[in-house]
């Protein structure tokens, strides 16, 4: 067994992984196509290199049961077997991959993903609409020139609508409607015929969806529009190729659009310049979500943006990544605050549990390291998150609590494995649906679990001659003390004692000497 140090030090001060020149790349599981933006690092700016995407329509893959079809499946596999070629070399801290609307639906997707993650070479994280708006706006505003303008942001994908409210870098507002461009043309243009009862039904449906907005995006709220990616881009090449302006969508242009589709009768006849194939199948149901949201926000102009969702992964993770800009922490903090935690106690209990992954882990390198402890905190900071509601089941509420939290910049397994740290931190294993062969999950869990008990009496610990390993093949944990420690704190040595017998009933195993 590998003897570190001892666990009493103070976690390290967060230091910058990413150099210039470094090459990131986001993967976008869009409903209707999956896209891959590659860029390189270069003083704090990200550049394009290269750009791939191919239309899956994953979106249309969905039976009645909300289930991916077999055909679906594949056809996203395959694609991102191809993207996963290109990424070969590519470190896991260079890459994120998300998933959006149909993934969020799928009552299958675990089969999906976990494929999906082996073809492609690294994790998949499904994220929530508010989340995937967020993300969005990032997107958008990072590739717009700085300005003080309140900015109203679309984004009409393939099952789902994101609006946004935000000023310079700021989202304010955020939500996700499911109401898209896939969706709508399988449920109202399914023959692939144009007619006006048609778009009519579809404009009515859509704006029912989309009622709640009216108060929240009103017109006063926001003074220019902004059209992000799939429907709003492929209706603005169509009007920029008629003559109108370029990179803008007006109100008279939706209107003589949807007459051109009328005439042609059927998306197989339409036959205009700038429609590319891939979107013919769609631009039924995408102009009427777009004319919804015309109507509804009383819109005469957008904008049609450069960035996209894949742009915002791209910066969330560079800020995931280097300097104090994670938004996780932040949320973190927010949450925490709002459910009055004490946070003397969380920072303490956060300190020892650091200390004690870092002798755990001392071969890690320094971004591992800082990652894995990061994410340690975070468990630690919202431990008694339920205490507001429960003190006797206070790790229930807050696993619950965060279970269904608005999060921004958690992706949707990664805050369920937070409030897995949160449920776990005290009490018996078993109630734990927990993966016990992810060794760093298990390792964080027993050092918070460790830490709440030295942390009992809410005052720092006597941690001298205290030391913390483990032998990874035999899942067993040692924690040995001086002699002295046991005598001096007897309360804690039961505790501790009591610990070793819940571990027996895991698969991992705790000797306290």
């Amino acid at each position: 067994m590998r003897v570190p140090r001892e666990c009493y030090a103070a976690p390290g001060t967060r230091k910058n992984f990413m150099q210039n020149g470094t090459l990131l790349a986001a993967v976008d599981l869009g409903s209707n196509s999956f896209r891959l933006e590659i860029g390189r690092l270069e003083h704090g700016q990200i550049h394009r290199t290269e750009y791939l995407k191919e239309t899956v329509r994953q979106g249309n893959g969905l039976d009645a049961e909300r289930n991916l079809t077999a055909e679906a499946m594949q056809r996203g596999w395959d694609c991102l077997a191809r993207f996963g070629e290109r990424l070969a070399g590519f470190r896991r801290a260079q890459v994120r991959a998300v998933a959006t609307q149909t993934l969020r639906e799928a009552r299958n997707r675990d089969v999906f993903l976990a494929r999906a993650s082996e073809v492609l070479g690294f994790p998949i994280d499904v994220i929530s609409g508010r989340e995937e708006a967020r993300l969005i706006y990032q997107g958008v505003a990072h590739l717009l020139p700085q300005s003080d303008e309140r900015r109203l942001v679309v984004d009409i994908g393939g099952r789902s609508t994101e609006l946004i409210l935000g000023q310079g870098l700021d989202a304010r507002v955020m939500e996700s409607y499911r109401v898209g461009s896939v969706a709508w043309s399988m449920k109202y243009f399914g023959d692939g015929q144009f007619t006006a009862q048609a778009f009519q039904m579809a404009e009515i449906a859509a704006k029912a969806l989309l009622d709640e907005a009216l108060d929240a995006y009103r017109r006063d709220t926001w003074d220019v529009a902004y059209g992000s990616s799939g429907t709003i881009g492929a209706v603005g090449d169509v009007l920029a190729g008629a003559g109108w302006p370029s990179h803008t969508v007006r109100r008279d242009g939706l209107d003589w659009l949807l007459d051109q589709l009328l005439a042609a009768g059927s998306a197989s006849r339409v036959r205009l310049e700038g429609l590319k194939d891939d979107r013919r199948a769609v631009i039924g149901g995408g102009l009427s979500v777009l004319r919804a949201v015309f109507d509804l926000l009383e819109i005469d102009e957008m904008q049609a943006a450069q960035g996209a969702l894949r742009h915002g992964v791209l910066y969330d993770l560079l800020d995931r990544e280097q300097g104090n800009t994670d938004v996780r922490s932040t949320t973190v903090q927010r949450l925490a605050l709002k459910f009055d935690v004490d946070a003397a106690q969380a920072q303490r209990v956060g300190k020892v549990a650091a200390g004690l992954l870092r002798q755990l882990r001392g071969g890690d390198s320094d971004a591992d390291s800082e990652r894995a402890q990061r994410k340690l905190l975070w468990a630690a900071q919202l431990h008694e998150i339920g205490s507001l509601i429960s003190h006797s089941d206070y790790h229930k509420h807050g696993a619950y609590i965060l279970d269904n939290a608005d999060a921004p910049g958690f992706a949707l397994p990664e805050l369920h494995r937070l409030s897995l740290l949160v449920l776990g931190h005290r009490g018996k294993l078993r109630k734990l649906d927990a993966d016990y062969d992810d060794v760093m999950f298990v390792q964080q869990l027993m050092c918070l679990r460790l830490a709440v008990i030295l942390c009992h009496a809410r005052r720092d610990p006597d941690l001298k001659g205290l030391l913390f390993g483990c032998e990874a093949p035999a899942q067993a944990f040692a924690l040995r003390c001086r002699p002295d420690w046991a005598a001096a704190y007897p309360q804690s040595a039961h505790l501790l004692r009591e610990e070793v017998l819940a571990w027996q009933k895991t698969p991992w195993s705790l000797a306290f000497q």
